[in-house]
Formats: C-alpha cells, sequence, structure tokens
C-alpha cells in the first residue's frame, strides 16, 4: 500500500510510526511532517490545511490510504476533495467533522440524541451570556464555537473569571471568527477521560481510555493548553463505564449524525467525565487526541493499518483491535513561554538518546535548523512516551527519557500520570 500521513504533530509522528511498521506498507509520505517523521516517512511541502494541493499529491503519488491527523483539514473538507477522486480517507467529511468544528453543533447533536451532557446556553452577544453565568454564580465552562487550536475553553471558577472569558472572546474576539459565539455551560465536577474509537459510519471499535492533562502546571494549575500529556489505560474508565461510553455516547451520536444525513468515518473521540450525577459529555473530537494518540499507539499491538482501511471503507465488522496490558505515559515537553507566546528556534540536544527500548519520542513541534540541527517550532516540542510493567514504571522511563533532553526554556509537568 502507498499511504499518505497529513499533519506534523506528535499525534502524526506517532501514526507515522505505528504505520510504517505495517508489512502492507510499500510507500509512506507524511505533509508537511517533521524531522522525527522524516526517518520513517517521506516529507512533502505541503501544508495540512492546503486541501486542493493534498489532493493533487494523492492523485500524483496514486496513494491507496490518506490518514488525516488534525481537525482543521477535516472541517475544511479535505476527506470530501479526496472522495471525489476515489481515495480512501480516514477522517470525516466536513459535515460530520462539524461535531468538532463547532461546538453548538455538537451539543445540538447531543440533545437530539439524548447524549448525557451538561447544561448550556448559545449565545453570539454578551449580555445574554454574562447573564447565564451570573445565574451561576460564575462557576461555567466558556467555550469559543470554532476551532482554536485547544485553547479556546475557560473553565471559570468565579464570576469574574467568567465575566473576562465572555468578553475576550465576544467582544475582544481573541479568537477570531471561531469565537464569534460561544457556548457557556455548567461547570461539572469529576474525573475526565478520553474515549476514542475507529468508526465506520455504524459501528465503533474502542481504543483503550486515555486521562489527559490540559493545564500547564503540576496540579492541574494555570491555563489550558492542547494537552500537557496523558496516560493510558484511564482507572476510571471500567470495563462497564467503556461499555456505557459506547452505547450511550458514540453509537447515538453515530446514529444522529447518519440520520442527519452526515455519516462519520474516521476516529471519533468523545471527553467525558464521571460526575457524582453519572457520565456526562464534554466534547466530542472528529480525530484522535493529541497528546492521547502517542501513548495509545505504543499500547496496540499488531498492525494499524487493516483498522484504518476499514474504517475509511465504511466496515468494521471484522476488525479486532489488540492491547498490550502494560500502562503508557506521554510526557509533553513545551517551549518557552508556552501556551501564550512560545518562544520557536532554539536548538534540541540529547534527541539520539540512547533511551530505555520501551520509550518513543514523538516530534511535535520541531523544524530543521540552518545546519541542520532540530530546533524548535511550536509550542509543544516534543511528547516522550514510555511503557512500563506498571504506571510507575511507565512514568518513570518517560522522565528519565526526558531528563536527558535538553530545550532553552523548556518546561514540562512532573505529575503526569499521576492522576
Amino acid at each position: 500500500m502507498r499511504i499518505l500521513v497529513v499533519g506534523g504533530g506528535g499525534r502524526e509522528h506517532a501514526l507515522a510510526w505505528k504505520i510504517a511498521q505495517s508489512p502492507l506498507v510499500e510507500e509512506l509520505w507524511c505533509a508537511p511532517g517533521n524531522p522525527g517523521i522524516a526517518r520513517v516517512a517521506k516529507l512533502l511541502p505541503v501544508r495540512a490545511d492546503d486541501v486542493e494541493a493534498l489532493a493533487a499529491e494523492a492523485r500524483r503519488l496514486r496513494v491507496d490510504l490518506v490518514v488525516v491527523g488534525p481537525e482543521a483539514p477535516l472541517v475544511l473538507g479535505l476527506a470530501d476533495r479526496l472522495a471525489r477522486d476515489g481515495v480512501p480517507v480516514f477522517g470525516p467529511s466536513a459535515a460530520a467533522a462539524e461535531i468538532e468544528g463547532s461546538k453548538a453543533f455538537a451539543k445540538d447533536v447531543m440533545l437530539a440524541a439524548g447524549i448525557p451532557t451538561a447544561g448550556h446556553g448559545t449565545f453570539d452577544a454578551p449580555e445574554p451570556a454574562l447573564a447565564f453565568a451570573r445565574a451561576r454564580g460564575g462557576r461555567v465552562v466558556v467555550k469559543a464555537d470554532g476551532l482554536a487550536a485547544g485553547k479556546g475553553v475557560v473553565v471559570a471558577g468565579s464570576l469574574a473569571e467568567a465575566e473576562r472569558a465572555i468578553s475576550d472572546m465576544l467582544v475582544g474576539r481573541i479568537h477570531g471568527t471561531a469565537g464569534e459565539r460561544v457556548v457557556v455551560e455548567e461547570l461539572l465536577e469529576g474525573r475526565e477521560a478520553s474515549v476514542i474509537a475507529l468508526a465506520d459510519g455504524a459501528r465503533v471499535r474502542l481504543l483503550p481510555a486515555a486521562q489527559d492533562h490540559k493545564r500547564v502546571g503540576d496540579g492541574d494549575q494555570g491555563p489550558n493548553t492542547g494537552g500537557m500529556g496523558a496516560f493510558s489505560p484511564a482507572p476510571q474508565v471500567t470495563p462497564a463505564v467503556a461499555r456505557e461510553v459506547e452505547e450511550r455516547v458514540l453509537l447515538p451520536a453515530l446514529r444522529e449524525l447518519a440520520r442527519r444525513g452526515r455519516p462519520f468515518r474516521g476516529a471519533l473521540y468523545a471527553g467525558v467525565m464521571l460526575t457524582p450525577a453519572g457520565l456526562r459529555v464534554l466534547e466530542f473530537n472528529a480525530r484522535l487526541g493529541d497528546p492521547e494518540t502517542q501513548p495509545l499507539l505504543m499500547r496496540l499491538r499488531g498492525d494499524l493499518v487493516p483498522a484504518l482501511l476499514a474504517a475509511a471503507r465504511g466496515d468494521l465488522s471484522d476488525v479486532r483491535l489488540d492491547v498490550d496490558p502494560r500502562p503508557a505515559v506521554g510526557v509533553v515537553l513545551a517551549a518557552e513561554g508556552y501556551p501564550a507566546k512560545p518562544a520557536t528556534g532554539d536548538v534540541l540536544d540529547g534527541l539520539g538518546g540512547p533511551f530505555d527500548p520501551e520509550v518513543q519520542v514523538f516530534h511535535a513541534g520541531t523544524a530543521a535548523g540552518p545546519d541542520g540541527r532540530v530546533v524548535s517550532s511550536g509550542g509543544r516540542v516534543l511528547t516522550v512516551c514510555a511503557l512500563g510493567e506498571d504506571l510507575a514504571a511507565a512514568r518513570g522511563r518517560a522522565y528519565a527519557a526526558l531528563g536527558t533532553i535538553r530545550l532553552r526554556g523548556g518546561h514540562y509537568r512532573k505529575d503526569i500520570g499521576v492522576g
């Protein structure tokens, strides 16, 4: 097979790393990729959001499957464009990807499908949004409706925080057009988890559950980020909880999207919270999570390619996923200034290891410098992942490897995998 992976972050490095192991793969490309991905795939100098250029490359290279990592090209219609050329694609149509592209649309799907979620309101003017927040004492979550690179969510613990977030989005337009409309929802208490499934439009195959750490600082302090690390399995997602997520969340979402003429094929991500009142859905994503994908693919045994192709073709009935029982931990090394204004262009030292055989270093925000050395090019620079016989062993391996990598001003959380 000839396969093209779209994207250039840590998730795409993990996907390329896993796909490259398949005996079915003859040629593997990634657009635009990064220096880490270049070790397992040929890089194409095409932006992940350049739909027409990507379609042209897929035709030129005669690819058999395109695997789309990030959400932006999906929302822009890359899967639709490839489908017109008859190219199988792992990733939903633009209409189905709206479940991530619009928080308001996702809430509408949840209500129509009877999926448990937080009480909420959708607003395009500040005063009604402020009234909603004030009625709840400011204990709300404010979300930009559109895509904001994982930074469009503010968890407000006070009325002042809620008012500032609403004003920043609807008046200050800090997220541009993505924040022209906001969803304000009640603040839930409980333990979060990420449950991601491969979907073929009607069926799902669950990946092991993971837990993401969103806030920048230890102990879940500081602003939200795109994710500072993740671990799997998530102990709160028991087999019974996983079945509940499948039956009450994922399958109803697929049925409702299909009813609306938007069949979903790709990776459907449910961010859930286990509250004292029961399961609640916080969000849907239309792709694999980042950084969850990195430790998840460390745990996935066997060949991933047949499962990706089966989802793309709309028939997962014969797919079974083999999961390593050992836990995995992934820790993000972030650039100085992240998440506000990350520094770029700083040299990374120590990437050559040597590392423990159960460790993988996935590049995210990296680029080749003018002298050929790897430099930082984004906020989240690397995800260092490790398997272990237990969570403590996996954490120990990941942090030991991370301790040998040097980046000026780089920072990371010390408590990934603690809970």
